[in-house]
């Protein structure tokens, strides 16, 4: 796992600290992956979240494979001791995240606000680069336009004056400017990060608050009334203004008996939702961390015997893409749904796509060199005895590797 390419124009400030949410029993392998990628420092995990800092970019923070969600840090400490103090109190005492230290959420917005611009400024800088093209295409269209326009101004003047002749002078005029049209969507979507970014002056901006609440905090407070209390110390103390639709902020608080965590969702999509994944099936995560462990090589062969929709295929191609990949199922539907997913990714002529029995799968012994399957399970499935003999085949295909 090589840790990615720097971009100097766009890192955030030097030593940003972060954190992600994973599953239960992934915080080692994000832990390993935010060292490889992103070149983290001081990184520790809790139960559920990992913290550690880093200077990466965001093209580079969007390539972590094993994390659900990445934020932003402004506050991590003690938990709250509900037990011995009022209601009342225990709501004041939640105020203190925001009004013992306003520095560093002013810090932690400052840093936000950077990574929003820098971002803005590159990706506006790749659409420059592009849009010679678009402008050209654009100006062919608007030539063949006005062309069709001119021939049929003169058929009209030939025949007299026809009723239709401005609608079709509309609809012509609709066709050459249809790729400019296409074009200002992506420019409606900067303007919106631009304006997020420039009502981000501490009275402008707008905010809501998202809170998590376990163990015997969540006996006492509803995460409604955490949310409310929080919200209305930010509104006191800096100014925002509350906007549960459409907030250019959104503030992420978790308290439980272990710690109390607040944080800025970095990005709006989580990371665990794969844009190259059309129908999910097993967790992206899950499928990434067993892929991981396989030490998959350049060269190899690799099977799913029972691949279902190819989610550990589809990660496994991903990052290590000099691989033979082969997946096979009995379900058509299934395969249906895998074969949608490697067009989705453009891995079509990466993986190979099999319908056939585990059991009846005509390879010869010794053939393979990593086998990775999520195994079906439970009342479903009801594999029974067939599963002794399904990892009988297993055993027979996979290649001694250790001779080597």
């Amino acid at each position: 796992m090589a840790a990615g390419p720097r971009d100097p124009g766009c890192r955030p400030a030097a030593g940003a600290r972060f954190f992600c949410t994973v599953g239960r029993g992934l915080e080692p392998f994000l832990m390993q992956e935010v060292r490889a990628r992103l070149e983290a420092t001081q990184v520790e995990y809790i139960s559920g979240k990992v913290f550690f800092t880093t200077s990466s970019d965001l093209n580079v923070l969007k390539t972590l494979k094993s994390a659900e969600r990445l934020f932003l840090l402004i506050k991590k400490q003690f938990p709250f001791n509900v037990s011995s103090v009022s209601k009342g109190k225990m709501f004041s005492e939640m105020q203190t995240l925001i009004n013992d230290d306003p520095e560093s959420w002013l810090n932690a917005i400052s840093i936000w606000k950077s990574l929003l611009e820098l971002d803005a400024e590159k990706e506006k800088l790749s659409q420059r680069h592009a849009n010679p093209l678009k402008r050209k295409l654009g100006e062919n269209d608007t030539i063949i336009a006005k062309k069709l326009k001119t021939e049929q101004m003169q058929a009209t003047q030939e025949i007299g004056d026809c009723p239709l002749e401005k609608q079709i002078e509309e609809e012509t005029l609709e066709q050459g400017n249809l790729l400019p049209k296409r074009e200002t969507f992506q420019e409606v979507f900067q303007n919106g990060i631009a304006k997020a970014v420039n009502t981000h002056n501490q009275n402008g901006l707008t905010f809501r608050v998202s809170c998590r609440c376990s163990g015997t905090v969540a006996k006492t407070f509803t995460a409604q009334e955490v949310g409310r209390i929080i919200g209305i110390a930010l509104m006191k103390q800096f100014g925002w203004k509350a906007d549960l639709r459409n907030p250019n902020l959104e503030i992420f608080i978790h308290l439980n008996d272990m710690y109390s965590v607040v944080g800025i969702p970095v990005f709006r999509v989580p990371l665990a939702s794969r844009a190259y994944i059309k129908t999910a099936g097993l967790r992206s995560t899950v499928a990434w961390a067993m892929a991981s462990v396989a030490e998959i090589k350049a060269g190899m062969f690799v099977l799913d015997p029972m691949c279902g929709l190819g989610t550990i295929l589809l990660e496994a191609a991903k990052e290590w893409p000099d691989v033979y990949y082969v997946g096979a199922d009995v379900s058509t539907s299934q395969l249906l749904g895998a074969c949608d997913n490697l067009k989705a990714a453009g891995l079509k002529d990466k993986i190979e796509l099999l319908k056939v029995s585990v059991i009846e799968l005509p390879l010869p012994s010794e053939s393979v060199d990593i086998i990775i399957s999520d195994i079906p399970f439970g009342k479903k499935f009801k594999l029974g005895k067939d599963i002794k003999s399904i990892l009988q085949e297993m055993e027979r295909w996979e290649a001694d590797t250790q001779k080597d």
